[in-house]
C-alpha cells in the first residue's frame, strides 16, 4: 500500500496565506485587487473557505483523503475546464463545431465586429481568441497583459493597459473576461442555465453531491426564450463561480481519466477528452482550458502526460494516466505546489 502521509503533511503545513474569511482581510483574498479601478472589486457572492483538503484516487479507488473533502469551496479557474466539458457536450449534441465562427452561429451577442467576426469556438477554448469588448460591464482590456504563474511569456506590459490586439488564433493570453464571454455564448447555445446542464449531464451521473453551486455576478442576467437566466463565470476572479467539494472534483477528474465515461455511461465524447489534452499550436503548455505538462515545465516532478485544472488560491486537480491517478488538493500555497507534486510522485514510485 502506497503511503502518501509525507505529501499530505507537507500540504497541510503549507496552506495558502489567504484569510479563510474573505471579509476578514479583503486586501489579501482573491485576485481582483490587481485590476485597475473601478474593476478591482467583487461582482458576485463569495464565502468562507475551509483549510487544506484533498483526495487521491488510484484506479478509481480512493487511497487517501485529508482535511474536509466533502466541503464545497470556491475553486476559481478550475471552472474553466468545466466550460470545456460543457462545450464537449454541446459538440456531442450537434450544437457546435470547434472551427465554427460564433458570429455565424450566435449573431448579436458580441461577435459581430470586424475583429471579433473571425473568432471560433476553438479560439475561445484555447484562450487565443483576442476577443474585444465588454462582458457584463467588464472590458476585456482589464485582463490584457495578464500574467499567471504558469505562463512562460515574460511580462511585457502593465495589466489593464491597452495592449495592441492580434488576429484571433495568433496570440495566447489568459483573460477571464473572454472566458466569461465564452460562458455567455454557451448559455445562448444551450438556451438553458449552464449549472442545470452541468448538474444533469456531468455531476449527477457521477454521483456528485447536492452542495455543488455555480453562481454568477449580481448583474449577469439575460433573457432567452422568455426566461430570465444568469450567466456564470469561468472562475471567481470577480466573485461568484463554482463551489464544489474535493471529492466531486475527483469524480470529474476520474471521468476524464476514463476517457469521458463513467460506469458505462458516456458523459463527454472520448475524442473531445483527447483533444483537451492536445497542445495548442502557439501555447504548447495549454490544451482546451486545461494545463499540460508535455515539457515538464509546469511540474518537473510529474509525468509528462499529466494534465491539470488549476485555480487561484492553490486549487489543483491533477490527472496522471501513467499512474492511473487522480489527485485533488485545495488551498495549497502555490509556491509549494511543485514540492507537493514531487512528494506524491515519490509515494507512487
Amino acid at each position: 500500500m502506497r503511503n502518501f502521509n509525507e505529501a499530505i503533511a507537507y500540504a497541510q503545513a503549507h496552506e495558502v496565506p489567504w484569510p479563510r474569511d474573505p471579509a476578514a482581510d479583503p486586501a489579501h483574498w482573491g485576485v481582483h485587487q490587481a485590476d485597475p479601478p473601478p474593476f478591482n472589486r467583487l461582482r458576485g457572492p463569495v464565502h468562507e473557505r475551509g483549510g487544506v483538503a484533498g483526495v487521491i484516487d488510484i484506479r478509481g479507488e480512493e487511497v487517501a483523503a485529508w482535511g474536509d473533502p466533502h466541503r464545497a469551496d470556491l475553486t476559481f479557474s478550475v471552472a474553466k475546464t468545466y466550460l470545456a466539458l460543457l462545450a464537449g457536450i454541446a459538440h456531442a449534441r450537434g450544437l457546435l463545431r470547434p472551427d465554427e465562427r460564433l458570429s455565424e452561429r450566435l449573431p448579436g451577442i458580441g461577435f459581430d465586429s470586424p475583429h471579433n467576426r473571425a473568432i471560433t469556438w476553438e479560439h475561445l477554448l484555447t484562450q487565443t481568441s483576442e476577443w474585444e469588448g465588454v462582458c457584463f460591464g467588464i472590458p476585456d482590456q482589464v485582463d490584457r497583459y495578464r500574467q499567471v504563474a504558469h505562463d512562460p511569456k515574460p511580462v511585457s506590459g502593465k495589466k489593464g493597459d491597452k495592449r495592441p490586439l492580434h488576429e484571433p488564433g495568433t496570440y495566447w493570453e489568459y483573460n477571464d473576461v473572454r472566458i466569461n464571454q465564452l460562458s455567455l455564448a454557451l448559455l445562448h447555445l444551450f438556451r438553458r442555465p449552464l449549472p442545470e446542464i452541468f448538474m444533469e449531464s456531468v455531476l449527477t451521473p457521477l454521483g456528485g453531491s447536492a452542495n455543488f453551486r455555480w453562481e454568477g455576478y449580481d448583474d449577469a442576467w439575460v433573457e432567452i426564450d422568455g426566461r430570465r437566466m444568469q450567466s456564470v463565470p469561468g472562475g471567481s476572479h470577480w466573485g461568484a463561480g463554482v463551489s464544489i467539494s474535493a471529492r466531486d472534483q475527483a469524480r470529474i477528474a476520474q471521468m476524464l481519466l476514463a476517457g469521458g465515461s463513467h460506469a458505462g455511461h458516456r458523459i463527454v465524447p472520448a475524442d473531445w477528452v483527447r483533444r483537451m489534452q492536445q497542445p495548442c499550436a502557439i501555447a504548447p503548455f495549454y490544451g482546451r482550458l486545461a494545463w499540460l505538462n508535455r515539457d515538464g515545465r509546469l511540474f518537473a516532478g510529474a509525468t509528462r502526460s499529466s494534465w491539470f485544472m488549476i485555480g487561484a488560491g492553490g486549487n489543483y486537480v491533477w490527472i496522471d494516466a501513467e499512474n492511473e491517478m487522480v489527485c485533488v488538493v485545495r488551498w495549497l500555497d502555490p509556491a509549494h505546489s511543485d514540492a507537493f507534486v514531487t512528494r506524491v510522485m515519490k509515494a507512487l514510485a
